[in-house]
């Protein structure tokens, strides 16, 4: 993938504007362009707050659910239905860990060899590393965690942050400064305990 189309694929849809109205007109192919151009993002963006990929699936599953259910709801402002698909998503992990329930038994975990002993631990070792990074970034402000989330996980530079949440350069800038030092700060905290 070259460099243009890596930046093309974080930004809104060229014709977004266009292919939202005509989805609110009852036109199921403009959401299904729309779904084509987004799933990608809000997948990615659902992936890094969940603990699998399949309930990763079904998350971004229902965030569409929900966008072409509340289609009407959405009203064009400076901020591009993106952004309002981020929203969704936001709040639908926060609705799925609201309601989980944690249940792995010990048991569940087998090794099939003793050589697979540090295989394993090293995987768990990075997934507490990973929970630990997780947990560290519930305590942002949900406009640090989005930021932080476009900055280091979709790889997008502040000024196409800053367009895609209609925020200025400046406040993107401040939001990841103190984004990054309220989670340093977290996970030297949980590095002491």
């Amino acid at each position: 993938m070259n460099s243009d189309s890596v930046k093309s694929s974080r930004m809104p849809l060229a014709d977004e504007r266009q292919l939202v109205l005509q989805a609110q007109d009852g036109d199921a192919e403009a959401f299904g362009r729309i779904y084509d151009g987004y799933v990608e993002r809000i997948y990615r963006f659902v992936f890094f707050r969940v603990d699998d990929q399949q309930t990763a699936e079904d998350i971004t599953s229902q965030v569409f659910l929900k966008a072409w259910s509340n289609l009407d709801r959405f009203e064009f402002t400076r901020t591009p239905y993106i952004a309002w698909l981020y929203t969704i998503a936001h709040n639908t992990v926060i609705d799925h860990y609201r309601t989980r329930k944690v249940t792995t038994a010990l048991e569940d975990v087998q090794l099939s060899q003793p050589d697979d002993a540090e295989a394993v631990e090293n995987q768990i070792d990075l997934t507490v590393e990973m929970k630990t990074i997780k947990a560290a970034m519930q305590s942002l402000t949900d406009d640090q965690q989005q930021v932080l989330h476009l900055r280091f996980i979709e790889g997008m530079s502040n000024i196409e942050i800053a367009q895609q949440l209609g925020k200025r350069e400046g406040a993107i800038r401040a939001l990841q400064m103190r984004g990054l030092q309220a989670l340093a700060k977290q996970l030297a905290e949980k590095m002491v305990t």
